[in-house]
Formats: C-alpha cells, sequence, structure tokens
C-alpha cells in the first residue's frame, strides 16, 4: 500500500518549522564572527571558537537519527519530541547569547544553541521520507529548501532591519550592538513558534501504518552482525592516526585546536574498538555498534555523494567564518571591530547572506527541477557546484561592495543544489526503516569539513596569509571544483 499523497498544505505544514531553525542558523552564521570580534576575539583565532558548530553536530546527529528511528510517543509521535526539544532549548540560547560578557560565554552558548538546532534538524529530514511516498519526495525537499532560504533571508536582514528603524548598531568596545541582540530575541521566538507549527498541523504514521506501506526494511541486526566480523587493526589505524595529528601539531607549532582533530581521530578508533567488541560478545542492540556498523555499512552512492558533501561543506563554513572580516577589510577599508565601517559592513554581509538564500529560495522551486529534467539530478549538482567555485572567486576580482551581489546569485545556487540535490538523489534508495539514522550519517559528511576548517584553518592563515582573510575564499572555492569532479561519480 503507497501512503497518501500530500497536498501543497500537507508539504507546507511538514517543512514549515524548518524556517524558523534556519532564521537561528542565519543569526549564527552571519553574526558570530561579528560577536566574537565585537567581544575583543582577534581573527586568526576565529575558527577555533566556531569549532562547536560543527563538532555537536558531529556526536549528535547520528545519536538523534538512531534515536528517532526507534521513537514513538503516541500522539507525540517519532520525530516530532525531537523537533520540539530542540526548538525550546535553541530558543533559550538565542536569547542568552546576545547578553555574552566575554567570549568564553559566547563560546559556549555557541555550544548549546548548535546542538539545539541540530536536534531539531536533523528528524526533519527523515520526516519528509516519513510522510512522502518517494514521487513526492524531490517535490518536499524542494519545499523544505524553499523554507531554508527564506528563513536565511529574514534571519539574515534582521539586524539590517532594525538598523533601518534607528536601532543603535554600534556598541562600545567589548559589548553587543543592539541590532545583533534584537535580532536574537525575534529569532528564538520565531524558531518556536514556526516548529510549534509543523508539531501541531501534522501527525506522524504510527508503527503498524508505516509497517502497512511496506515490507519492514533494514533491522539493527545485520548491520551489527557484519561489524562482528570486523578486524581490529581499522581500529588502530584511527588512533595512530590522531597520535600523528597530536605530534605533527607539536612539532610545528601550530594553533591548539588541532590537538582536537587528533582527539577526534583517536576518539573515533576508541568507539570502533568497543562497538566491534561489543558485537562480537553478541550484544545487538546496543546504540555504538549499531551507527558504528551502520557507517561501515553505507550505501555506494550515500559514500560517493559524502565526498561531494565533504569539499561543499568544507567551502560554506569557510564562507561562513570569513564574509564578515573580508568584506570589512577589502570593501569597507577597516579592520576594528569597533568601528562604525566594521557594523555597516557587517550588516552589508547579512543583507548579502540574505541575498543568496533568497536566490536559494527561488532556484530550488524552479531553476533546479527544470534543470534536472533535462539533464539529470547529478549534471544539476555540478552546474551548482561550478556555480558556487565562480562566486567564491569572484571576490578577488570585484571590489565594489554593491558588486558582490552577483557572486551572491552564483552562491545561491550552489546553496539551492546542495540543500536539494543530494538529498533528492539519496531519499529514495535508503531503507525506511533507517532513514533517521542513515540522514543522520550522512550529515557527518556535512559537519566533519566544518570540523577540519574550525580547527586546521587558524593555522593555514597564520601560517600563509596573516591578516589577509580573502585568501580563503580561493581555498573554498578550490574545494567546490573538487566536489564537482567527485560529483561526475555519481549517476
Amino acid at each position: 500500500m503507497e501512503k497518501p499523497r500530500q497536498s501543497r498544505a500537507g508539504l507546507w505544514n511538514i517543512s514549515f518549522g524548518f524556517f524558523g531553525i534556519q532564521i537561528g542558523f542565519a543569526l549564527q552564521n552571519a553574526n558570530m564572527s561579528r560577536i566574537f570580534q565585537s567581544l575583543g576575539e582577534d581573527i586568526e583565532k576565529l575558527p577555533g571558537l566556531w569549532v562547536a558548530a560543527p563538532l555537536t553536530g558531529l556526536l549528535i546527529q547520528p545519536v538523534i537519527g538512531h534515536m528517532s528511528d526507534r521513537t514513538w510517543l503516541g500522539r507525540l509521535g517519532r520525530r516530532r519530541p525531537y523537533f520540539l526539544a530542540g526548538a525550546i532549548l535553541a530558543a533559550i540560547a538565542l536569547f542568552v547569547m546576545p547578553q555574552s560578557p566575554a567570549i568564553w560565554f559566547a563560546a559556549t552558548t555557541l555550544w548549546l544553541l548548535d546542538a539545539s538546532l541540530n536536534i531539531s534538524m536533523e528528524p526533519f529530514r527523515a520526516f519528509v521520507g516519513d510522510m512522502l511516498r518517494k514521487d513526492q519526495h524531490s517535490a518536499g525537499y524542494a519545499v523544505q529548501t524553499a523554507f531554508i532560504g527564506a528563513g536565511a533571508v529574514v534571519g539574515s536582514l534582521f539586524p539590517s532591519f532594525m538598523d533601518l528603524l534607528g536601532v543603535a548598531n554600534v556598541a562600545p568596545p567589548g559589548e553587543i550592538p543592539d541590532t545583533v541582540r534584537y535580532a536574537f530575541w525575534f529569532g528564538g521566538l520565531a524558531l518556536f513558534l514556526s516548529v510549534l507549527w509543523t508539531v501541531v498541523t501534522t501527525r506522524e504514521y504510527d508503527p503498524v501504518e508505516m509497517a502497512g506501506f511496506g515490507p519492514a526494511e533494514a533491522e539493527t541486526q545485520p548491520a551489527v552482525r557484519a561489524l562482528a566480523s570486523r578486524s581490529y587493526a581499522g581500529c588502530s589505524a584511527w588512533i595512530v592516526a590522531g597520535l600523528g595529528v597530536m605530534a605533527i601539531r607539536q612539532e610545528f607549532s601550530l594553533l591548539r585546536e588541532v590537538l582536537l582533530l587528533g582527539a577526534l581521530l583517536i576518539a573515533y578508533g576508541l568507539a570502533s574498538l568497543i562497538a566491534i567488541a561489543l558485537a562480537r560478545r553478541g550484544n545487538e542492540t546496543n546504540m555504538l555498534s549499531s551507527i558504528v556498523g551502520d557507517f561501515s555499512g553505507m550505501p555506494p552512492i550515500m559514500k560517493r555523494l559524502a565526498l561531494v558533501q565533504f569539499f561543499s561543506w568544507s567551502a560554506l563554513f569557510i564562507m561562513w567564518i570569513n564574509t564578515t572580516p573580508i568584506v570589512a577589510q577589502y570593501h569597507f577599508g577597516t579592520t576594528d571591530a569597533a568601528s562604525a565601517a566594521y557594523q555597516t559592513a557587517a550588516n552589508w554581509v547579512g543583507t548579502l547572506f540574505a541575498i543568496y538564500n533568497g536566490v536559494a529560495a527561488v532556484a530550488a522551486l524552479t531553476l533546479l527541477p527544470w534543470l534536472s529534467r533535462r539533464i539529470g539530478q547529478a549534471r544539476t549538482h555540478i552546474a551548482g557546484l561550478v556555480c558556487g567555485a565562480l562566486g567564491y572567486g569572484s571576490f578577488f576580482l570585484l571590489r565594489d561592495p554593491t558588486h558582490l551581489v552577483a557572486s551572491e546569485v552564483l552562491i545561491g545556487i550552489f546553496w539551492a543544489s546542495v540543500l536539494a540535490m543530494p538529498y533528492a538523489i539519496l531519499a529514495s534508495s535508503l531503507p525506511q526503516g533507517k532513514l533517521g539514522i542513515y540522514m543522520g550519517l550522512f550529515n557527518i559528511f556535512v559537519v566533519v569539513p566544518q570540523l577540519l576548517v574550525a580547527t586546521i584553518m587558524g593555522s593555514i592563515m597564520a601560517a600563509f596569509f596573516p591578516g589577509a582573510p580573502i585568501y580563503t575564499m580561493a581555498f573554498a572555492s578550490s574545494t567546490l571544483l573538487l566536489a564537482a569532479a567527485a560529483m561526475t561519480r555519481v549517476s
């Protein structure tokens, strides 16, 4: 039996919560470097402070995906409990963030904010697969991408809107401007209400109904049993790699954030060792072995798309960290975070981010479906990745800040493609019984590149282009060309 076909109102309700979640992400992406610099942090240390975002995603998304596959809380359902819990915590973080008295407080609150946003966001990807029949997956992810773009436009523009209303856009050294403060408070309220809308207006299919839509698929045990046959040698390789990273950091006096990268490699090696040991003892229901086993047994198309995601999100994270200092330094002529020129540049970055997100919202519903019908989803994504590479590269050529609008149009097409095409290609290939965990594992390749950027980009900047963040855009452009090359392996 096929799932009922969702109406336009149904597609709207299923994804409307993403509108508020993306307001939260947009406020974070466009303003955290501004907040850190306003509180007195040096530009070379920004990547290390941003490490909270990818690290929390890396730890939380597979766990939430695994848990949501196995949750049923009666009328509240399977995915919606996580939407609601994450929204409450994220709203609290957004209200607290602009009150940060010091850098350490802002960094700690960023951990809470990103963790909460990930708790709400991760099940939304699986929610589309749960609620829609396969022939509506592309439409479902397109609507979701449109809400992502719309939410990001609102979140990105709100500080500038406050400035137009006469709210103070400049604060004394060590303080956060009121425009940012009010924007975060608005974002907390909007996030909670939009997620609440999806929770209230949707009804999930219960386990009996889901079983009626098709045969039970992909139980946990096969992946765990396959894990039991693995050698411990692979675990040792991860541990040795982590120790090697730490040794390199010590030898070349790299920034301390590189230690975190080594620690994570060691931690994954130890986790794999424990997971294999538990699987060999016949413990087939533990979460660790299930996650490690599913990670090892990803479908081939998921592995190929994972490489594309790795390069794509490396470029995106570089952009989010560095666009504000780049535009301030190269287009507004200032590096003083307490100056009016810097705050004007930061507001303009918010506008630029709103432009690329607005373009993404339109492209997701118009350009990408039209293009994919003619050249296929894979080639469409290649075209989107090339647009992103051209957009990043154009920062070197354009010195008038208003001309950067053209750059953001290209980046917006790329952003729409990243949010829609990989998931549309993947969703119909994944087993329903593991939709949550596989989406969570797929998103590891969204957060791991961000984590690498956060841990090593500071050292790269300090060593090769100190005080010149514009060169990070060249790095980002190159990684997108690598992503396009990797995408040629996906049919």
